[in-house]
């Protein structure tokens, strides 16, 4: 792991950063308030970024590389898209890390601390938490619409499946 430590304000890290879809309408004042609790941080292949079960307050955003969720050792899924956002679960409800996290690939991860707003007063604080879960809302948004074309997806399987299982019981004479 290659840790940047905490990022300052750079414009061509705010560019860059302008390139994640989540962050894409974030104020710059926003943007710049996020970037003081955030790192950039490499991870080698193989090498865990969350380990599931832990507590943590970091949340994360892939920027270049794979990396893989497991659960219990089987594989939930495999993140490659910049702007892959993981380690939110935790932070809204407070729970341990419900997988784990493991690069694939040699991955850099945008690493933001949401115990960051622990610090902050009035305005600042308003403004930092509106941003984290501003993102929150339309990741978990777009989640919410892809799990509900796979469970009408499952489902019309399912119905294939229960009409084949017919068919094939009344030609046995199973009925």
């Amino acid at each position: 792991m290659t840790d940047s430590g905490y990022l300052k304000e750079n414009r061509e890290i705010i560019r860059k950063l302008r390139a994640i879809t989540a962050l894409k309408f974030i104020k710059e004042d926003d943007l710049r308030g996020l970037l003081k609790s955030s790192k950039m941080i490499k991870y080698e292949p193989g090498e865990t970024i969350i380990e599931e079960g832990q507590y943590s307050s970091w949340i994360y955003f892939l920027i270049t590389g794979k990396v893989g969720i497991y659960k219990q050792g089987e594989t939930i899924a495999v993140l490659r898209r910049q702007g892959d956002l993981f380690g939110e679960m935790g932070i809204i409800d407070q729970s341990p890390r419900s997988a784990s996290i493991i690069a694939v690939d040699e991955s850099v991860c945008l690493t933001i601390d949401a115990s960051y707003s622990d610090k902050l007063k009035g305005h600042e604080k308003a403004a930092f938490n509106a941003v984290l879960y501003r993102i929150f809302a339309e990741i978990l948004a777009e989640r919410l619409r892809a799990a509900d074309e796979e469970i009408v997806k499952m489902k019309d399987e399912n119905a294939i499946l229960r009409s084949e299982l017919k068919k094939s019981s009344e030609l046995l004479g199973l009925d």
